[in-house]
């Protein structure tokens, strides 16, 4: 049989139209597969690493009170305490004879304990324990309150000392009245020993010869002195 052109043409185009219908077909749709899944144990939670600063005297030797006084009164006055790595605290309610001036980091919260006496005129019958304090010039008593350390100096009478500056109504005549942190021989071990408190100042704070060079080195200029009763 004899097919002419054109109907090689017209069948060809049928042929290629049957093809292109036949791609475009979609495929018969998957299976979804019946997977079950195994129950796993949760993990257990991570712990949070502990990130800031430790507290403060986690041996508790500070009274909480004092601390919180001193540090509200480093925010008060941080213009003139710039250096705020470590900070130093007298609890006057504390005997003579025991560890009550104190030096707190305050980056590692380590506390440091040391003897301080007080002034003659704030323990008059020398019992042991500061129960008045004054401001006042030849009073001989303790001032509490904030102070700023005004660097190491030495003094004809006391010999080697930290300056100390009053920032408050009840210590600002510190400078007046030179009250400072010195050496003296009634702090010192063996006159605890021997009389079984420390002797009093003119209102200083006077600790033993042997822990004065660290503390004039320790304590430079700038930074807080917060004494209380």
């Amino acid at each position: 049989m004899r097919l002419s052109r054109r109907g090689l043409i017209l069948g060809g185009s049928a042929l290629l139209s049957g093809c292109a219908s036949a791609a475009t077909v979609a495929p018969p749709a998957a299976r979804p597969l019946n997977l079950q899944t195994a129950a796993l144990d949760p993990l257990p939670p991570l712990e949070t690493p502990m990130i800031g600063t430790p507290p403060l005297d986690a041996g508790g030797l500070v009274r909480k009170d004092l601390m919180e006084r001193a540090m509200t009164a480093l925010d008060a006055h941080h213009r003139r305490l710039p250096l705020r790595d470590r900070m130093y605290l007298v609890d006057f309610q504390k005997f003579s004879g025991e560890e009550r001036l104190y030096e707190v980091d305050l980056f590692s919260g380590k506390v440091v304990a040391l003897r301080t006496s007080h002034g003659r005129g704030s323990d008059p019958r020398h019992s042991g324990f500061a129960q008045r304090f004054s401001n006042t010039p030849d009073s001989h008593m303790s001032s509490i309150g904030a102070y700023a350390t005004a660097g190491p100096s030495w003094g004809p009478q006391q010999g080697p000392n930290v300056l100390l500056d009053g920032l408050e109504y009840s210590n600002d005549r510190a400078r007046e009245r030179a009250i400072i942190i010195h050496g003296a021989d009634y702090a010192d071990p063996d006159f605890l020993a021997r009389e079984g408190k420390l002797g009093r100042s003119y209102g200083c704070f006077s600790v033993a010869h042997a822990d004065l060079p660290a503390l004039r080195e320790r304590m430079g200029e700038g930074r807080l002195l917060y004494a209380m009763t």
